[in-house]
């Protein structure tokens, strides 16, 4: 992990505290960026998407859906938490605490769209970050790059009706044209481009080292892209954050909840089956990890900049790095232990 990829937290802090102080000294300039729309797309926020994911995805290479077989038991469950468990508990906590628990404490028109915030939030696994959590746990990288190829496809006709079903549920009126359009915009198009792209450098002589060099200079920029739209997000938010600065905080608790609930629930799983360390470790962060910069884009999409929404997805970019690098030493901690139950092989060999 680089410098700029390690202390991704300060940098949001950063960007929180330029965000409010630009918002309140130019609120014109916000409000005009905030009316470039098409069809509820705001159009500068899908650009500087675009530069945020299409990096990311450079580094999936779709083939990989052919060995995607070889760790059937990690993919079981990585799918299952993925799309089965982290979407519906994030619901669940978000009801609870948001709903209840922290209602009184939160601005009344805004909790429903907190909640929504937070479904999107967890109704996408995370694309790219897991390579880098994958390597820290000497995880098995075919398992990674296979497991992260076949999630996006999934999202590509899932993530819609998944979104639309938990808001729906929760009496949250959802545009579905805005939705689907999102999908199209922020998964369907940048994963064509990528795929493309990718194929192209391939192509070409050096073709893997050109595809790496490419990569590693564009991080930057795509992060870069995910600050900016976090200062404009801010500049929407300001006031309401300077009036009551405990929310991030209390939005914060629910998605620590899901974080540790999801990937300690995918290792003991990844234990019961015997799936390798190598497997489990990678599985369960997969599991446990967000997509969120796609969260960002669709809840502004949906509702907007100054929505509960929209910052409810920014509050998951904030502890991203955190609390995923505190999974990744419980895993690695814990690996003798994990090694322990017969019939799985310790680190080396690989069970299928």
């Amino acid at each position: 992990m680089g410098t700029f990829e390690r202390y991704l937290t300060v940098w949001v802090f950063v960007c929180i505290i330029a965000g409010i102080g630009l918002g309140q000294t130019f609120p014109d300039t916000f409000q005009a960026v905030g009316r470039i729309e098409a069809a509820h797309i705001n159009l500068p926020v899908a650009a500087l998407v675009w530069l945020m994911i299409i990096p990311m995805l450079l580094k999936i290479d779709l083939t990989a859906l052919m060995g995607v077989t070889q760790y059937w038991r990690g993919v079981a469950v990585t799918l299952f938490i993925s799309w089965g468990v982290k979407p519906f508990s994030m619901a669940l906590l978000g009801w609870l605490f948001i709903g209840h628990l922290f209602r009184g404490y939160l601005p009344a028109g805004q909790i429903d769209s907190y909640i929504a915030g937070l479904v999107i939030l967890a109704a996408a696994p995370c694309t790219a970050m897991v390579f880098v959590w994958s390597h820290l746990m000497r995880g098995e990288p075919h398992f990674t790059l296979s497991q992260v190829a076949l999630n996006d496809v999934i999202m590509v006709f899932a993530f819609a009706p998944i979104v639309a079903f938990l808001l729906g549920i929760s009496a949250i009126t959802v545009p579905w044209d805005t939705l689907l359009l999102s999908v199209v915009i922020y998964i369907v198009v940048p994963l064509i481009i990528a795929s493309l792209l990718r194929r192209k450098l391939l192509q070409q002589e050096h073709g893997q080292e050109r595809l790496q060099l490419l990569i590693k200079r564009l991080g930057p920029l795509s992060l870069s892209a995910l600050l900016a739209t976090l200062i404009l997000l801010f500049g929407f938010q300001g006031q309401q954050i300077i009036a009551a600065p405990l929310i991030i905080a209390m939005l914060a608790v629910p998605i620590l909840i899901q974080v540790f609930f999801n990937s300690g629930l995918a290792y003991l799983l990844n234990r019961q089956l015997r799936s390798p360390h190598c497997v489990a470790g990678p599985s369960a962060l997969i599991g446990a990890s967000n997509f969120f910069e796609l969260a960002v884009a669709t809840a502004i999409a949906l509702f907007g900049f100054e929505s509960g929404a929209a910052l409810a997805t920014v509050v998951g970019v904030l502890i991203e790095v955190p609390v995923m690098l505190i999974a990744v030493r419980f895993v690695n901690g814990t690996r003798e232990w994990y090694e322990r139950r017969s019939g799985i092989e310790p680190s080396g060999g690989v069970v299928r």
